[in-house]
């Protein structure tokens, strides 16, 4: 039988961490060196949006540069493997035809090649991208992701990439966390610890530290997705090195 692969969700938080020396970094590296290699990565980023759900056959995926104002180091990274066409068509073939879309028209945006050169620097896994689907509430997404669930005894490893806080308007490098991303940080942790999808799903439940940690859905959509495809027997690890 195959081994279930683990399921991840990974704060990827600047884009110049892929390049630096940071502790997020050599976070990544060591726990590539520690995971088992799957035969295919599915990877759910908060930087692809689409009405209704796609998932990229592309063969290669490009390497996509979606931001501005960096170094030309950081445009010039590449990460160079190989798509997972036959991975998407089972994906696909999880739900109802015409659920999920196939598009050639992506590739893997920062929110996946940015850690992905640190966990599997070879390069040498087929990587396959989910779209997050703009037209579901956050029960929505947590239903469909159940679906994925089965991927992990197919050999397929699920890396979800986002931020549990993700408010650009208060972010200040020179200090340290605020007390209500703290808040909720430990709101989620909770929630994940004894298993409380409903805390998870309705964050509304944690006050007002919610609306200044998720003032927009995309980042911590893929925190959902880990959390859905859950099995009861998994081993939950966490590192607690930062609020993320």
């Amino acid at each position: 039988m195959t081994e279930r692969m683990p399921a991840l969700f990974i704060g990827h938080g600047n884009p110049m961490n892929a390049i630096t020396d940071n502790p997020y970094r050599d976070a990544w590296l060591a726990l590539g060196k520690n995971l088992p290699k799957p035969k295919a990565i599915l990877c759910v980023s908060a930087h692809w949006q689409t009405h209704g759900t796609q998932v990229c056959i592309a063969n290669p995926p490009k390497t996509i540069h979606d931001f501005a104002g960096f170094p030309a180091e950081l445009f010039a990274q590449q990460y160079a493997a190989p798509g997972a066409p036959e991975f998407a068509n089972q994906l696909c073939d999880l739900f109802v035809a015409g659920t999920v879309n196939k598009t050639e028209n992506w590739g893997l945006d920062h929110g996946a090649w940015s850690i992905l050169q640190s966990i599997f620097p070879a390069a040498d896994v087929p990587v396959f991208q989910l779209s997050l689907n703009v037209d579901l509430d956050f029960a929505g997404h947590f239903s469909f992701a159940k679906n994925l669930a089965a991927l992990r005894g197919q050999g397929v490893m699920i890396i979800a990439s986002g931020n549990i806080v993700h408010n650009l308007g208060w972010l200040n490098p020179n200090s340290g966390p605020t007390d209500w991303a703290l808040s909720f940080d430990y709101y989620i942790k909770a929630a994940l610890e004894t298993g409380n999808d409903d805390a998870l799903i309705n964050i509304s439940l944690a006050g007002n530290v919610a609306k200044l940690s998720v003032p927009t859905h995309e980042h911590y959509l893929p925190l959902l997705y880990v959390a859905a495809v859950r099995h009861t027997d998994d081993e939950r690890e966490a590192d607690n090195a930062k609020p993320n």
